[in-house]
C-alpha cells in the first residue's frame, strides 16, 4: 500500500502536467484525500468543491480486498477502501465519512476493447493513483488507460487518455452503494443521455427514499452507443447477449428510453489514436432531468478540464487558507489541512443553479436565493463541526441554520439525520436545538429566530405519541428519565440513557434561549429537566445505570458492555464508562454526584489509563477537556489530547479513528490541534489546550466579526501562562472574549 500512503506527493507531479498552479494553491500538498480512507474511517479521494453537491469518486467495493470481482465481498459504507484493488469506475454524489451506505451511484467507467458490460469482468486493478483537493487520477492496468476527475458545485468532469484502437465509456446505473433499486435512462443526442436513479432507506429507514436525476455528455461523437439491461423479456427489438451466460443484452439500435433496475448505456470509439483523449461531463440534481441539463450548461458550457480543476483548487486554497499555521511538522501540517478540507464536504449545497431544491419531505420544489444545505448528520456534527463553521466559516454556518429552519417551516420538525430532503431519524437526541442557540449566541443571526423557537419548543414539549423528535418524551418529563423499555420495547439494544443524556444537552441550550425570549416558566423547567441525568446515577458501579420500568436500577449490570459496539441495554454504541461524563451542562453538578473533585479526577483519569475512552465515540469525545473543569488539574487535558491526537490522528489511510462521522473527528482534530475546543454544544464556550503549532492565525470574515484575524501562538517561558490580548487568563474562555481578545498566547515552560 506504498503507493496510496504516498499519494498525496505524488500527486503534486501529477497535477503539474495538468494546469498551471496558481501560488495561493501551495497549502494544497498538505492535503492527503487518502487519510481515513480505511479502519472505518469511510472518507474517500475522490474530486470535490468545498461543500458541493457532486463529488465523483473511484468505485472499488464491488469486489473485496482481491484483485476481481467477488460476490462474497463484505459490507460497506463507503464507495472506497484504500485496501481494494478492483476498480469498476466512477460514482457520483457520496457520502463522506458515515456508517450507513448511500449513493454512489451512477457508476462511469472507461474500457479499451471489445465491448463487455458486465462489471464483474470489465473492473481492473489500477495503479499510479494519487489525489489531492479537487483531483483524482489513476491508471487502469487492463486497459492501459488514464483516468482522471476533477469536479464543480454540481457537475464533474472525467478524462480518459485511451491506447490505439477500440474504446468504451460505460454507464452502470445497476451498482451502487444505495439499499434501493430502479433506473431510467433517455437518449438525448449521439454524444449525451439523461436519466434518473431511486436512492434511500439509509440506515434502514424505508421511507427516506429520494431521486437523484443526471445528464451525461461526452466530448466526442462515438461511433457508436446504445443500451444495456440485465435479464430482459425478448419483445421483437433486436439485440445482442454477452458471453456471460446471456445475463445482459445490449441494445444497439433502440434510441429512446430504457427503464430496470439493471441498466446502463454505453458508447464506442472504434479507431482511437494512442493517447486519443475522451472527456466524460455529468451533472446531477435532485429536482429534475432538465435541472440537470441547466446545471451542466451552467457550471461548464465548454470549459476544458484544466480549467475546471484550476477553479477546483482555487476554490479550496481559499477556504483552507483561513487557517494559516506555522511551525510544527510536515505529517503535522498534513494531519491539520486534511482535517480541515474533511469539515468543509458535509453538509453539502442541494439547490441547483436556478435555486431550485427539493423541499423537507414533500414531493414539491422550493425556491432559493441562499444555499440550501443537506446531509444533516447532527448527532455526529452538532458537537463541534458546526462550531468550527461559525468561528472560520460564518457565511456557510448561517445558510446552514437558515436550512434547518425552513425545514421546519416545510415539514413541522427541525432535522435529526437530514439526507436529500428526507428525514432518516438516525441515533438520538434533538441535535438542532444546540446547533442553533449555539449560532445565535456568538452572534449569527441572519435566519428566522421566531420560527427556530416555535420549532425548538414544539419538540421539547408535544406528547410522546406526536413527537418526532422525542417520541419517548413523555417519561422524561414525568419522571426526569427514561426507563429500559419505552422506545424499543425490551432491554436488547434498547438506547433508554442515550436518548435521555441528549434531551438533557439540548434543554439546557434551550433554557437559555427561552429565558432571553422572557419565557421564564419554560426555562425553568428546562433547567430543571436537565439536571435529571442524577437519577442515573450508581454508586454502586459508579457510572449512569439504566433503568427499569419500575424505578429499580438494571440488574446485573456491566458498565463495560458495549465497548466492541454489540447491543446493550440502555446505551447506543457504547459502554456506561463512553456515557458516564456526558453531561457537558453541568459538570460541577456531576462532580457533586461522583463525591467531589478528588474522585472525579482519579475516576475520569482511569477511563484513559484503564482503556475505557473511545476516540471514536461521539459521547465520549469531548473527555480530555473535563480537566479544565478543575485548577491544578488542566496539565491532563494537555496530556491526553497530545496523546491522542499522535497515536489516532497520523498521515496514513488509517489516520482516523474509525468513522469520520461527516466531519466529526475531524473538526475535534482540528480545535485540538489550534490548541482550543468547544465542550459544551449550545454555550458559547471553548476549553483550552496547548496548540500543537507555534503560531495559528484565523483569517475571520468581516461580515460577522469586528476583528479580521485570531491568533494562537505558542512561545518557551520561564512558567505555564494564558494570555488573551493584554490579560492572563485561566483554561476556559468565552467565544466573545476569544473573538474580542484577538492574540492567544500560551506560554510553555521549556524543559532544562
Amino acid at each position: 500500500m506504498i503507493k496510496k500512503v504516498l499519494a498525496a506527493v505524488l500527486s503534486s507531479a501529477a497535477l503539474c502536467a495538468t494546469a498551471v498552479q496558481p501560488a495561493d494553491t501551495a497549502l494544497l500538498r498538505y492535503v492527503n484525500p487518502f487519510i481515513g480512507t480505511t479502519n472505518f474511517g469511510t472518507t474517500n479521494p475522490g474530486a470535490l468543491v468545498p461543500n458541493g453537491l457532486m463529488s465523483v469518486t473511484p468505485f472499488n467495493v464491488t469486489g473485496s480486498d482481491s484483485n476481481r470481482y467477488d460476490k462474497d465481498a463484505r459490507w460497506w459504507s463507503t464507495p472506497y477502501d484504500v485496501t481494494n484493488s478492483y476498480l469498476t469506475g466512477f460514482s457520483h454524489v457520496n457520502l463522506s465519512g458515515v456508517g450507513c451506505p448511500e449513493l454512489g451511484s451512477v457508476v462511469t467507467m472507461a474500457t479499451s476493447g471489445p465491448l463487455d458490460v458486465d462489471y464483474r469482468n470489465y473492473g481492473t486493478t489500477y495503479s499510479r493513483e494519487a489525489a489531492s483537493p479537487g483531483y483524482y487520477t489513476a491508471s487502469y492496468d487492463k486497459y492501459d488507460i488514464l483516468a482522471e476527475a476533477t469536479a464543480t458545485a454540481r457537475t464533474s468532469v472525467e478524462r480518459y487518455t485511451f491506447p490505439a484502437g477500440e474504446g468504451n465509456i460505460l454507464v452502470n446505473l445497476g451498482i451502487g452503494l444505495t439499499n434501493e433499486t430502479g433506473a431510467s435512462i433517455r437518449r438525448i443526442s449521439d454524444t449525451e443521455i439523461a436519466g434518473s436513479r431511486l436512492m434511500g432507506t439509509f440506515c434502514y429507514n424505508p421511507d427516506a427514499v429520494f431521486t437523484m436525476y443526471f445528464a451525461l455528455r461526452v466530448n466526442k461523437k462515438p461511433s457508436s452507443s446504445g443500451f444495456w439491461k440485465k435479464q430482459p423479456v425478448m419483445h421483437g427489438v433486436e439485440a445482442e447477449w454477452t458471453p456471460d451466460n446471456g445475463k445482459y443484452k445490449i441494445y444497439r439500435s433502440y434510441g429512446r428510453e430504457l427503464s430496470g433496475d439493471d441498466i446502463g448505456y454505453w458508447f464506442t470509439y472504434d479507431s482511437l489514436a494512442a493517447g486519443e483523449q475522451v472527456e466524460v461531463s455529468v451533472a446531477v440534481s435532485f429536482v429534475s432531468e432538465e435541472n440537470a441539463i441547466e446545471n451542466l450548461d451552467s457550471e461548464q458550457h465548454g470549459t476544458a478540464f484544466a480549467d475546471v480543476l484550476s477553479q477546483a483548487r482555487d476554490q479550496w486554497a481559499r477556504l483552507l487558507g483561513r487557517i494559516e499555521v506555522e511551525g510544527g511538522t510536515d505529517e503535522q501540517r498534513t494531519v491539520f489541512y486534511t482535517a480541515l478540507y474533511h469539515t468543509l464536504i458535509h453538509p453539502n449545497i442541494l439547490q441547483d443553479v436556478n435555486g431550485q431544491y427539493p423541499k423537507m419531505e414533500s414531493g414539491e420544489n422550493g425556491v432559493t436565493e441562499r444555499d440550501r444545505y443537506t446531509v444533516f448528520s447532527l448527532w455526529d456534527t452538532y458537537r463541534n463541526l458546526h462550531q468550527l463553521l461559525t468561528l472560520v466559516y460564518p457565511e456557510k454556518q448561517s445558510d446552514m441554520v437558515n436550512s434547518m429552519v425552513e425545514m421546519y417551516r416545510e415539514w413541522g420538525w427541525l432535522p435529526k439525520w437530514e439526507l436529500y430532503g428526507r428525514e432518516t431519524f438516525t441515533m438520538e437526541g434533538d441535535p438542532a436545538i444546540p446547533v442553533i442557540v449555539d449560532t445565535w449566541r456568538k452572534g449569527l443571526r441572519d435566519y428566522d429566530m421566531d420560527l427556530a423557537y416555535e420549532a425548538m419548543k414544539k419538540s421539547a414539549t408535544l406528547c410522546g405519541k406526536e413527537n418526532r423528535m422525542r417520541p419517548d418524551i413523555d417519561p422524561y418529563i414525568e419522571r426526569g428519565y427514561i426507563p429500559l423499555g419505552m422506545y424499543q420495547g425490551d432491554n436488547s439494544g434498547d438506547n433508554s440513557v442515550s436518548h435521555a443524556l441528549e434531551y438533557y444537552v439540548a434543554d439546557n441550550a434551550l433554557a437559555w434561549l427561552a429565558e432571553q425570549r422572557g419565557d421564564k416558566d419554560f426555562a425553568r423547567q428546562l433547567r430543571e429537566r436537565s439536571k435529571g441525568y442524577r437519577h442515573y446515577y450508581s454508586k454502586e458501579s459508579g457510572t449512569l445505570r439504566p433503568i427499569n420500568q419500575d424505578g429499580s436500577f438494571l440488574t446485573p449490570f456491566d458498565p463495560r458492555q458495549g465497548e466492541n459496539f454489540e447491543p446493550v441495554p440502555g446505551f447506543h454504541e457504547g459502554s456506561a464508562w463512553n456515557y458516564t461524563f456526558f453531561v457537558p451542562h453541568d459538570v460541577d453538578g456531576l462532580i457533586r454526584l461522583m463525591g467531589g473533585r478528588k474522585e472525579f479526577v482519579r475516576k475520569l483519569q482511569s477511563v484513559f489509563d484503564r482503556g475505557l475512552y473511545d476516540p471514536a465515540n461521539e459521547p465520549d469525545i469531548a473527555y480530555p477537556y473535563l480537566f479544565t473543569r478543575i485548577k491544578g488539574e488542566e496539565y491532563r487535558t494537555h496530556a491526553e489530547v497530545a496523546d491522542l491526537l499522535q497515536k489516532h490522528f497520523t498521515n496514513a489511510p488509517d489516520g482516523i479513528p474509525g468513522n469520520d462521522d461527516a466531519g466529526t473527528m475531524s473538526a475535534w482534530a482540528v480545535f485540538s490541534m489550534m490548541g482550543f475546543y468547544p465542550d459544551c454544544p449550545g454555550v458559547p464556550e471553548y476549553a483550552l489546550t496547548l496548540p500543537l503549532f507555534d503560531k495559528v492565525t484565523i483569517h475571520l470574515n468581516p461580515d460577522y466579526y469586528d476583528a479580521d484575524t485570531l491568533t494562537i501562538e505558542r512561545s518557551p517561558a520561564d512558567r505555564m501562562s494564558i494570555r488573551l490580548g493584554d490579560r492572563e487568563c485561566g483554561y476556559r474562555i468565552s467565544h466573545d472574549d476569544l473573538i474580542k481578545g484577538r492574540t492567544l498566547k500560551f506560554g510553555v515552560p521549556v524543559r532544562r
